[in-house]
């Protein structure tokens, strides 16, 4: 449905002219004259279709395709048309468009999370896809108040940031999302929009005091004004070295670099929880030599070094078929290595369990990594004739733990790093090609792991 410029914005802009401020964001972060495309996602709403015509016309003029994504959740009788709309916007502005289709089951609850998760997910894909590397989305100053009340409200809700990684994993490897309206309020981009003659859309569900952003945006709408509060990037210091699947933080770790390398090294998305990351890193600070388990990932401290990687008996307790590995198809395993197989009849499965039946060379390899982490390894297995190896002529495996980190703490700041590395490290493309750096002198033997 069209609409008009919101009475419960009343933001006045830090800028005295926010489209050259947010020209100047894309200038910084994207590439000019390059041939993959800038994704765009377009809801149809107002911001987004702002957003759309700030990116078409610096699409123009700086000779990048533009791509617009239009995710339909399929929750509204009306969501059809409005993707319908979104399309003919995003033509009618010179983007290329597609639509994309939430199929997924509806949980009985926590619907907008779910939503959120799958949007994210769809883009991720598409944009990959496309050989996309960043995909702009449109929140605002007014995103950003409402996301500080709902987390003053005890929503877990994530700060905003200019430029961050797709939350997504392993869907958003490779993926950077930027938002270049964070300094500016809802209701100046729908006036721009009403004097251009634009129109735009809104979602009923704005509205919607079932949902938690419905909630805060009512209340912030009789609320004094407050200037919004983009998430600042944080501290990141910590991070000694990484090598392959595994990562070495000093004991004085930041929360937030702690907090990358556990969900990194332990290939999952979802982070910690706050308060068992601030009693893991206070055990650390204090100088207690443990082991823990903390997001799936295990934690080793020993003198005054910390090492961080996958938990072997996570993968144990899922106990999950091994992975197949279609032939010159790279597939993501346990979301910490990306293995490509050869010639068909390969899958791959963790090392615990399987190291009786590799050659002595592999078993030596193997053993020189620190004992708590090698069941974790990925195993090359083949039924046809038997086999289990580490690596070599049956397939490549790349690493994805460093790179992920590494983007995670803002190691990558522009379009162009295409391999965002710690210390000027290329990225590892075998296994175990990163043990002798992780080997820097004996490492004792901690207490039994204690689950956090």
């Amino acid at each position: 449905m069209p609409g008009g410029a919101p009475a419960e914005s009343r933001l006045t802009d830090s800028a005295p002219d926010w489209r050259a401020a947010a020209g100047a964001v894309l200038d910084a972060r994207l590439e000019p004259r390059a041939d993959r495309p800038v994704v765009l996602g377009l809801s149809g709403g107002g911001d987004s279709m702002a957003l759309l015509r700030l990116a078409a016309d610096w699409a123009r003029r700086r000779d990048r395709p533009l791509l617009a994504l239009t995710v339909d959740h399929g929750l509204h009788p009306d969501s059809a048309r409005w993707t319908a709309f979104a399309g003919e916007a995003a033509r009618a502005a010179g983007a290329d468009w597609r639509p994309l289709r939430w199929t997924g089951p509806r949980p009985p609850a926590g619907l907008p999370a779910a939503a959120r998760a799958a949007r994210h997910r769809l883009l991720a894909d598409a944009a990959r896809a496309a050989g996309a590397r960043v995909i702009l989305l449109a929140h605002t100053a007014d995103d950003v108040r409402e996301g500080e009340a709902m987390r003053d409200a005890g929503s877990t809700l994530g700060s905003l940031r200019e430029w961050a990684p797709s939350p997504v994993w392993p869907e958003g490897r490779g993926l950077m999302l930027l938002r270049p309206l964070l300094a500016v309020g809802r209701g100046t981009l729908r006036a721009w929009l009403e004097a251009a003659g634009t129109g735009w859309l809104e979602d009923p569900a704005n509205a919607d005091l079932r949902f938690a952003r419905a909630r805060a945006r009512r209340a912030l709408s009789a609320a004094p004004d407050r200037a919004p509060t983009p998430a600042a990037p944080g501290p990141t210091h910590g991070v000694r070295a990484v090598g392959d699947d595994l990562v070495r933080l000093d004991r004085d770790a930041s929360a937030r670099a702690l907090a990358a390398a556990l969900v990194c090294a332990g290939g999952g998305e979802r982070p910690p929880r706050a308060d068992r990351l601030a009693a893991l890193q206070a055990r650390l600070r204090a100088g207690e030599d443990f082991a823990a388990v903390l997001a799936g990932a295990r934690l080793e401290a020993a003198g005054d070094g910390v090492l961080v990687g996958r938990e072997p008996g996570e993968l144990r307790r899922r106990a999950a078929a091994p992975t197949p590995l279609p032939p010159g198809r790279p597939t993501v395993w346990d979301g910490r290595w990306l293995l490509t197989a050869a010639e068909p009849g390969w899958s791959a499965a963790p090392a615990a369990g399987l190291r009786a039946r590799l050659s002595p060379a592999d078993r030596a390899a193997l053993q020189a990594l620190p004992a708590g982490f090698r069941g974790a390894r990925p195993v090359l297995i083949r039924n046809d004739p038997p086999a289990a190896v580490l690596a070599g002529e049956g397939a490549k495996a790349q690493a994805l733990v460093a790179e992920r980190l590494a983007r995670a703490l803002d190691r990558m700041t522009h379009e162009g790093d295409r391999d965002a590395v710690f210390h000027g490290a290329p990225p590892r493309k075998h296994l175990f090609s990163g043990a002798d750096i992780m080997n820097e002198g004996p490492f004792p033997r901690p207490e039994d792991p204690r689950r956090e």
